[in-house]
């Protein structure tokens, strides 16, 4: 049985009589949203509390409601989260059903932008290719490729496995940027495909130690590191221009 809004304002109301001890709470307004994932919002607004819910968790127990509001609420006030608020909802959320609905929602509502593989400087359909022969017995089933459309520093690759895609920032797609950095990220990315995250008690581990022990596997490792390291404040120089 779904919880109603009247509910939920009820639970967020006396978890704000608590922790506010104000005389006069803010006004609390709830709802569920379409989001593409399991997100949730919560936001002071003048004299008013705005809180959005995932309407993947419509149907949650109450006490997973009940667990997402102290979450959020002490977050809002900036307040310690106890542990046992995390793990009843982490626990919730990590359940298989929730997560593939969570995937299925994702690739619903979700949508990838694809810039193509084929950049100024590199090939990532060709870099791909050669990295799968080499270091994986050309095992890794193919995803989309593209570069991304904005240069960026803080990521220079992302596996999304909802859209089955590899992006690749564009800083990289420069012949300043030696071949085996751009190697070395591509690289990186497919070994999500060969380890993918795991879940346990809730928590999501993305580099597994397998995936690290992989990782240094890579021929050009250390030097791919080490200039990435060094380089970090020119590739931002150059996103930023």
């Amino acid at each position: 049985m779904s919880i109603n809004l009247e509910e939920l304002k009820e639970i967020y109301g006396n978890i704000l009589l608590t922790l506010d001890r104000a005389d006069k709470t803010p006004e609390v307004k709830v709802g569920f949203y379409r989001y593409v994932g399991i997100t949730n919002k919560i936001r002071l607004r003048d004299d008013r509390i705005e809180i959005r819910i995932s309407d993947i968790l419509h149907a949650a127990p109450v006490e997973i409601h009940r667990a997402l509001a102290e979450i959020l609420v002490r977050k809002l006030y900036r307040k310690r989260v106890p542990a046992k608020f995390l793990e009843i909802y982490r626990g919730y959320i990590g359940q298989p059903e929730l997560r593939e609905r969570s995937v299925e929602t994702r690739r619903k509502r979700g949508r990838k932008i694809l810039n193509g593989s084929q950049g100024q400087n590199y090939d990532l359909d060709e870099i791909f290719d050669l990295i799968n022969q080499i270091y994986f017995q050309s095992s890794i089933p193919k995803p989309r490729l593209t570069w991304s459309a904005q240069r960026t520093y803080r990521i220079l690759g992302h596996h999304d496995s909802t859209h089955e895609t590899i992006v690749i920032s564009k800083s990289l797609d420069d012949l300043r940027v030696p071949r085996f950095v751009v190697e070395y990220v591509v690289y990186h990315e497919m070994l999500h495909i060969k380890h993918p995250t795991q879940i346990q008690n809730g928590r999501r581990y993305i580099h597994t130690p397998a995936f690290r022990r992989d990782e240094r596997d890579f021929a050009f490792f250390s030097e791919a590191e080490e200039w990435i390291e060094k380089n970090a404040s020119k590739l931002e120089r150059n996103a930023k221009k």
